[in-house]
């Protein structure tokens, strides 16, 4: 298309009768369909597939690729028990290198991982290694833990030439196994690799950090490719556990891991066009969520007064997912043992309620474990009929008693879903997630901000979401360092400017008492001096301040699933700030359909 097709399609996919009638993808299928125009050639997300279902027609690739074979340790690295060197068996061994890699690491310390460790090592232990090994307090990982070390070191300081050659190789691997051929275009492949065997860490204080995460055999992966198509070959001496040519799903290869006894997949590079034309339309059903919601809080807040107790709790457990962007809850998987919840599955423990507190009325205190055993602390004010209600649902039941007893997410969907088509608790999250952005971009930039400034800006509305969504994350390690490193920057800068506004001043008196031509010059020579190291300061400045509010907020996980991207991307171009600064080359391959049809004027 060219670009008055694509603005004119834009046109179409913004107005308010294309939010009410149907999607962007079918608006821009009718358009070029019924007008006749010099097509150039489509995106691959442009062109659309069927709406039987099926996802694809044709899909050959070359199968997962698997991780090296243990490779022992030299006969001069020991493990020691006791004090005492102990020769282990291979599967012990292997086992017992993944924890002295750990070492340094904050996750050995624990007593949940090391317990877990433990537990999962003895398993791989032979019958006279099992009698010999009783107490990890006894174990002794540091000679291993120091040739990693070494190897790693030794890596570091390869040759740019060494270097160039590993690369290579990694390159020919991914030219064969990182590539698919679906539906004639060549697609790269999200994570083509097996994961490695390891130790299983988790987020938060997960409760199985440290089982182990077994090697993934040949034998318990299905194959997923078409019909006729070149069938991946399993590696020599084993066979895939099954080969199917299933068209409606997405994935090309699955297995179940050992720890959570969750699937896995192999999965389309988000780049893919089956990828951006599904983010496509998540975001689209979201706005259209915009024209429904009102209409959707009036019903939830009349339910508060429904005679049936079903009903209210809907009504509550919708307010509480619309203003608190809570997940829905009652979807972990039943392997699942962490005790993670979602606002369906609350129980009267994890709230707790202050008719006033902090000089506000009718508080409420939320504290429990969200997804990946993420904990959740809010304090946040309700309306009175809220709190009334709270107080019903929690009468005469014990604190591990269900708060939302009568409802569960299956229902809360089904309800939404008559509501508007497509609609479900999750898109509410993704709709206050990007209405968030769009509100505080709105509000904290100006056309008139430094480049820094903005980008200051951007982060601050993207915390606001984060914070929003619960998106937290450990202090970074190196985070003291560097924020040290600034400090000095900011120190050594501030310095250079005390003396160059020193000179000026000096400058500006010589000036005064006789001025020359000269004088003038050296004059504005130290004005620009001034002002050039006023500036550097104060973008190192931007950078400490933007530091310091990210050190605990993980700003990725909603920018790259929650958010709109055509709101950046939009943004970007209005206030002429590089996409590049916004999104890396991978997230600019992921969102490359918001790239190329979003103009300056989009809103959310």
């Amino acid at each position: 298309m060219n670009k008055y097709s694509i603005l004119f399609a834009n046109f179409i996919c913004q107005s308010v009768k294309f939010n009410r009638s149907c999607s962007a993808v079918y608006s821009l299928r009718f358009y070029r369909t019924n007008v006749k125009i010099k097509h150039e050639p489509k995106a691959r997300w442009e062109e659309g597939n069927s709406n039987n279902g099926n996802k694809w027609t044709t899909l050959e690739h070359k199968g997962p690729l698997f991780p090296p074979e243990y490779e022992p340790l030299p006969n001069n690295v020991s493990f020691f028990y006791n004090g005492n060197p102990v020769k282990l068996t291979l599967p012990a061994e292997e086992v017992a290198t993944f924890y002295a890699k750990m070492l340094d690491h904050e996750y050995t310390t624990k007593s949940s991982f090391q317990e877990n460790f433990f537990t999962d090592w003895r398993e791989e232990m032979s019958v006279e290694e099992r009698e010999q090994i009783k107490k990890l307090s006894k174990c002794d990982f540091t000679h291993i833990n120091k040739y990693f070390l070494d190897k790693s070191e030794e890596k570091k300081a390869m040759t740019k030439e060494q270097k160039q050659v590993l690369k290579e190789e990694n390159n020919k691997l991914t030219e064969e196994y990182g590539f698919c051929e679906l539906d004639g275009h060549r697609e790269k492949i999200g994570n083509f690799r097996v994961e490695p065997p390891g130790l299983f860490r988790g987020r938060g204080e997960h409760p199985k950090m440290g089982k182990l995460k077994k090697r993934i055999q040949p034998e318990e992966i299905t194959i997923n490719c078409s019909k006729g198509s070149n069938i991946p070959v399993a590696p020599k001496g084993h066979r895939w556990r099954k080969v199917q040519h299933d068209n409606t799903v997405t994935w090309l290869a699955s297995w179940v891991e050992n720890v959570q006894g969750n699937f896995k997949y192999v999965m389309l590079n988000p780049s893919s066009k089956l990828k951006g034309e599904k983010d496509w339309q998540k975001y689209e059903v979201a706005r259209k969520l915009k024209l429904k919601v009102e209409t959707i809080r009036r019903l939830y807040r009349e339910d508060w007064k429904n005679r049936e107790m079903k009903t209210r709790q809907r009504g509550v457990a919708l307010y509480f997912i619309d203003k608190l962007a809570l997940r829905a809850g009652n979807e972990k998987e039943e392997s699942e043992t962490a005790d993670t919840v979602g606002c369906c599955s609350l129980r009267v423990e994890h709230i707790t309620l202050h008719q006033e507190k902090g000089g506000q009325e009718f508080m409420v205190e939320f504290d429990f474990l969200g997804k990946d055993s993420i904990r959740y602390y809010n304090e946040v004010p309700v309306e009175g009929r809220v709190f009334k209600n709270l107080k019903l649902f929690m009468e005469n039941k014990e604190p591990e008693d269900d708060l939302f007893d009568r409802i569960n997410t299956t229902y809360l969907n089904k309800h939404l879903n008559q509501s508007m088509p497509g609609l479900t608790a999750k898109v509410f999250r993704t709709f206050n997630a990007s209405t968030t952005l769009q509100e505080q971009l709105n509000k904290l930039t100006t056309a008139d901000m430094s480049l820094e400034e903005k980008l200051l800006s951007y982060n601050r509305a993207n915390r606001a979401v984060a914070i929003l969504c619960n998106h937290q994350r450990a202090a970074p390690k190196t985070f003291e360092k560097s924020m040290q490193n600034l400090q000095d920057k900011v120190a050594q800068k501030q310095q250079q400017l005390d003396v160059a506004r020193k000179e000026l001043k000096d400058a500006k008196k010589e000036h005064k008492r006789g001025g020359t031509e000269r004088t003038r010059k050296l004059v504005e020579k130290k004005e620009a001096v001034v002002k050039r190291l006023e500036e550097q300061l104060k973008k190192l400045q931007l950078q400490m301040t933007d530091r310091e509010e990210n050190k605990v907020i993980a700003l990725g996980t909603s920018k790259l699933n929650y958010l709109d991207p055509r709101i950046s991307v939009a943004w970007c171009r209005k206030f002429n700030v590089p996409i590049e600064k916004i999104y890396n080359k991978t997230q600019r391959d992921k969102f490359a359909w918001a790239i190329d049809m979003t103009e300056e004027d989009f809103q959310f």
